[in-house]
């Protein structure tokens, strides 16, 4: 009690910095970034500043800014030429995706790990996750897995690194674990987004993706943000059908999430920072309510605290700089 005990004591100078908990550094980074086959310029996103689409011919450009900056992996996400209602640019081996995963693999190898989100809503022309029925707006989940099964195995042929699947379809990792491995590709992980929930902080990234939904929204296969016991049964049923990652998204709105899956499971764990979350520091920060660095800083280092092993966020070139002089 006090006197004789006082928090203060450790608070001082380095000693502080020795009995720091927890610690983020640029290898919990990962970069994502939207690849446009519709343009032959860098694109600015009015609602995420700082976030632009990048043409194609300049996929390899995106990726070295992370790269040059010590971030060991980037994301990538594609805006095709053409949308369909059943998604067919999404699988094609010389669609947006495949096409950018080649030339960046081409000039990095080894030295930069490329995830693909493997997810139909940017490719079809209703802007939901999976194939529609139009007489009863449902997406039919056992129609929709072949098809992520045939994407998966696109970008592994490109030359994916890890494939994520996003779009909360039921039994969607089983039927890419066994697609990848019935195509030769039985050691490319998946990172499972397996708690996605129904989330408002996805607004700016479907500006940027350019992949709104034309009727409804995706709480019918998306996470009620009520629920946190539906988060580990979810996951639990993605660990038992073969995720090697796990994926919680959005990040600090669902920290508890966060450390529940990682104190159940105890695998390799990704946040997903997501659009909102992002372009909300950046608002308050633009209007001097906040200040930008050490906002996101924190906010990131809260995520590393609940339990995240990698860390996705737009803001991943600034942090790295910023963790560079620290």
């Amino acid at each position: 009690m006090f006197p004789q005990t006082r928090m203060r004591r450790l608070r001082y100078g380095k000693l502080k910095d020795m009995v720091r908990e927890n610690t983020l550094t640029v290898n919990d980074l990962i970069y994502p970034f939207f690849v446009d086959e519709t343009t032959d310029k860098k694109i600015d996103v009015a609602s995420m500043p700082g976030v632009s689409r990048w043409p194609l011919a300049q996929a390899v450009d995106a990726a070295r800014e992370a790269y040059d900056l010590g971030i060991p992996a980037v994301l990538i996400f594609g805006i095709p030429k053409t949308k369909d209602a059943e998604g067919k640019s999404a699988y094609g081996d010389d669609d947006v995706v495949q096409a950018a995963v080649r030339a960046i693999k081409a000039e990095f190898g080894k030295d930069l790990i490329v995830i693909t989100d493997l997810c139909m809503c940017e490719y079809t022309d209703h802007g939901h996750c999976g194939i529609v029925n139009f007489e009863t707006h449902d997406v039919v989940n056992d129609l929709t897995l072949p098809i992520l099964g045939k994407i998966a195995v696109s970008h592994a042929k490109a030359g994916a690194d890890i494939v994520a699947p996003s779009g909360m379809m039921d039994g969607m990792i089983e039927a890419i674990r066994s697609a990848l491995d019935e195509n030769g590709f039985e050691n490319t992980p998946i990172m499972s987004y397996s708690s996605k929930y129904a989330s408002v902080f996805y607004g700016p990234f479907r500006d940027a993706a350019d992949s709104g939904f034309c009727f409804g929204d995706r709480s019918e296969y998306q996470m009620d943000p009520a629920n946190s016991d539906e988060a580990i049964r979810e996951t639990e049923l993605d660990v038992l059908e073969g995720a090697d990652m796990l994926m919680v998204k959005p990040g600090m709105p669902y920290l508890d999430i966060v450390y529940r899956i990682k104190q159940e499971f105890g695998l390799p764990l990704a946040v997903y920072q997501v659009s909102g979350e992002y372009a909300m520091i950046k608002a308050a920060a633009a209007n001097g309510w906040l200040d930008e660095e050490k906002a996101f800083y924190e906010a990131c280092l809260s995520m590393k605290r609940a339990g995240a092993d990698m860390i996705i966020t737009y803001y991943a070139k600034e942090l790295a700089m910023i963790l560079a002089e620290k």
